[in-house]
């Protein structure tokens, strides 16, 4: 029988899940349709490791690839360091007989403990269950909502000093090298200096056809290129801040936070050092990190005035949150590009001071690779004003994610060079296919592209260009080595379809960028068509400019083995949301990624299991989310208002409402309609019961690992309610 399986994962979206879920649950049971839950949390996770729960992601990912999968997944963590390392200290405290992280492992325990964390470390969720490429755009309810309830894009400021700082050579961008492998082979990557050769991994499986490619980010460039944006910023008067992925590019992006941390205190680094890298002290878990070991030193304070000393006499920086004095530096995590850019943009080009005062920034991205996009935005937003969301066009993304493609499948190939010499991409006849000099301290990569995703993205651009009608433009760049070999296949498959009367374009990104944004300023959509890392980019990119946030998009993933996954939005502002709704009992998340993404798992359902109540509650979901959307029941921003637990109220009500409607289904029309009416005549009832708990702390009883009693007494509180969902 089939199910659609309904995904538990972390932070806000797993608490709307407490209050949301039961909603779905009692609707889809009354119209025949099998609902189940999997628990893939950062906390399931490492307990599944080390055999303590069910490993339900190892389940749901030979699950995605069968024409059965029918799976709806909420963001989830992409743990770096510091975040591991605290969901595994809430994991012990509650008992459980884990062991802690192991920095630098020194037994063949400590090895094995390493090795499980580190499978649960970065974007280890989503190269599981994404066995298809991304559908991702807003929907015409939610774009027409914009229109009619246009956001704010600040205009920058005349003479705004905002750019964006990045590598000219030397970076990863330009140090690349591709191949396109001829036949199934079996690779190693081997490091040879003078000391002899290390093989860093071997037995990597390739198929024919595949892209490999290999590249290396030079740190003495890197170090250069960091100081000199310090003093530029010193120069400029500007906030200095920087922008990486060091989530998901869980290897190689906390190395280079790492960096600009020593940088930027660089005279810190040089007295104390040694002392640091003794107490395990690393840069590449942020200046937070660092500060909050101190005490544990014997100069500690010694140390931590040092720190201040440097804050006083760099250029000014970015804060995160200027209240609890916690700076762009200090957490990895926090800052994560493809959500800190757009809100930066959409802000006029400033980000925040010491003070809380807003102030432009010079934003240092140091890999080129994609850089010139949001310099690109950045450029025409000066020139021509703040996009204005009553007005502008769209532009969707066909995302080319399947079966870990492009550089978010690196991680287990990415490596920090422990001495010069010589790294090797050397396929099993002996032969070299790609090959680095490299100094010590160089990141290394290699990521590999499999053919068969290749083309069913390119038949997935097609169709959605052939759906719409609009522009289809590849972001690819003939002068980078792997786009190269990409282009090659594009080239190769669009042949295959029927593209008479489409227009499809190959740009490079930055000129992608430009192009599309001209084109929304007339009000015109472009389908942008992407590798991994620029469909993460631009799916937060152009939605928090069009739209005010990205977590209204409906994401799309047809599985190629026919089944479907249903993703609900992004999850960048979900920790600011849990620390509310621990403070004051106020959630502000938005579940309507949820609501997008459950009207095409019931009509996936319908299909695979032939349950035509499933169609029923697709439609009537499709309609309740119009309204919704109308009457303005998303979460507001303040206590006293709808929060994310209202939303949903209001959502079932009008659900209820169309269920009991419609003259599709008689049987669920009058199964509905004492629920719609009782929902109708309660509705201040349940709104004050809703209200009346907020401006109080609440106890979820953990952050990684919430209290499921807890958690649910919190985000039910009304029991009309649930009395009333209980009834039916």
């Amino acid at each position: 029988m089939s199910s659609i399986i309904y995904t538990h994962t972390d932070e806000a979206p797993l608490l709307a899940t407490y209050s949301f879920l039961p909603i779905v649950e009692a609707y889809a049971a009354k119209a025949g349709v099998t609902l189940e839950t999997r628990d893939i949390s950062v906390a399931a996770r490492i307990l599944a490791q080390f055999g303590l729960a069910d490993d339900a992601l190892t389940e749901l990912g030979e699950l995605a690839k069968t024409p059965e999968a029918n799976i709806v997944k909420l963001p989830n963590v992409s743990a770096s360091v510091s975040q591991l390392k605290a969901a595994i200290k809430e994991l012990q405290d509650k008992g459980f007989d884990i062991p802690n992280y192991p920095e630098s492992p020194d037994n063949d325990a400590e090895r094995e403990a390493r090795a499980k964390y580190d499978k649960i470390k970065g974007s280890a969720v989503n190269p599981v269950l994404r066995e298809g490429n991304s559908d991702r755009r807003a929907p015409a309810s939610v774009k027409n909502y914009a229109k009619t309830h246009p956001h704010r894009n600040k205009p920058f400021a005349d003479g705004s000093k905002t750019t964006v700082a990045t590598m000219s050579d030397h970076d990863f961008a330009s140090n690349e090298k591709s191949v396109t492998v001829p036949a199934d082979d079996t690779l190693s990557i081997v490091l040879e200096t003078a000391d002899g050769t290390t093989v860093l991994k071997d037995g990597l499986a390739v198929l024919a056809g595949e892209i490999v490619d290999a590249t290396r980010m030079d740190v003495a460039a890197l170090n250069a290129f960091l100081a000199q944006t310090i003093e530029q910023a010193k120069a400029d008067d500007v906030l200095y801040s920087v922008h990486l992925k060091a989530t998901m590019m869980k290897v190689s992006d906390p190395i280079i936070f790492g960096h600009v941390v020593r940088v930027f205190f660089a005279d810190v680094f040089e007295k104390y050092g040694a002392d640091l890298a003794a107490a395990e002290l690393s840069p590449n878990d942020g200046l937070g990190g660092i500060l909050a070991g101190l005490d544990a030193l014997p100069n500690g304070a010694e140390i931590k005035a040092a720190f201040e000393a440097g804050l006083a006499n760099g250029p000014r920086l970015s804060y995160v949150n200027s209240d609890k004095g916690i700076t762009n530096l200090h957490v990895p995590s926090d800052v994560i590009i493809d959500a800190s850019m757009p809100a930066m943009i959409r802000n006029g080009g400033k980000l925040w001071g010491v003070d809380g005062g807003e102030d432009d920034t010079l934003a240092v991205i140091p890999d080129s690779s994609y850089a010139g996009v949001f310099q690109a935005v950045i450029d025409d937003v000066k020139a021509h004003g703040a996009l204005d969301p009553a007005t502008i066009g769209t532009v969707p993304n066909v995302g080319l994610m399947a079966q870990a493609a492009e550089e978010y499948g690196s991680h287990d190939k990415t490596f920090e060079i422990p001495a010069a010499g010589t790294v090797k991409v050397v396929n099993s006849a002996g032969e070299t296919l790609l090959e680095h000099e490299v100094g010590a301290g160089d990141i290394w990569r290699a990521c590999q592209t499999k053919d068969i995703p290749v083309q069913d993205w390119v038949k997935l651009a097609v169709s959605r260009a052939r759906a719409t009608g609009s522009p289809a433009v590849f972001w690819l760049n003939e002068a980078r080595a792997h786009d190269r070999e990409i282009i090659a296949k594009v080239n190769a498959y669009l042949p295959d379809h029927d593209t008479d009367g489409l227009d499809i374009r190959i740009m490079p990104p930055a000129e992608a960028a430009a192009f599309s944004v001209e084109r929304m300023r007339k009000g015109e959509d472009t389908i942008s068509v992407t590798g991994n890392v620029l469909r993460d980019y631009n799916t937060d990119l152009f939605p928090i400019l069009e739209l005010g946030t990205s977590a209204k998009m409906l994401s799309v993933v047809p599985l190629i083995a026919g089944g479907g996954l249903f993703e609900t939005g992004a999850g960048g502002s979900a920790p600011k949301h849990v620390q509310q709704l621990v403070e004051e009992n106020y959630l502000r998340w938005d579940s309507l990624g949820e609501f997008f993404a459950l009207v095409p798992a019931f009509e996936k359902y319908a299909e695979q299991a032939g349950v035509p109540g499933a169609q029923v509650l697709a439609d009537t979901l499709d309609r309740a989310t119009g309204t919704f959307l109308n009457e303005d029941r998303s979460p507001g921003r303040k206590l006293g208002t709808t929060d994310n637990r209202g939303s949903h109220f209001y959502l079932a009500l009008y659900w209820a409402e169309e269920l009991a409607a419609q003259t599709a289904d008689a049987d669920l029309a009058a199964a509905f309609a004492p629920l719609a009416k009782t929902l109708r005549e309660n509705e201040s009832v349940i709104a004050e019961e809703l209200i009346a708990v907020q401006g109080s702390p609440a106890d979820i009883g953990g952050y990684y690992a919430p209290d499921p009693e807890k958690t649910s007494a919190v985000m039910r509180p009304s029991t009309t309610l649930n009395e009333a969902l209980a009834a039916l």
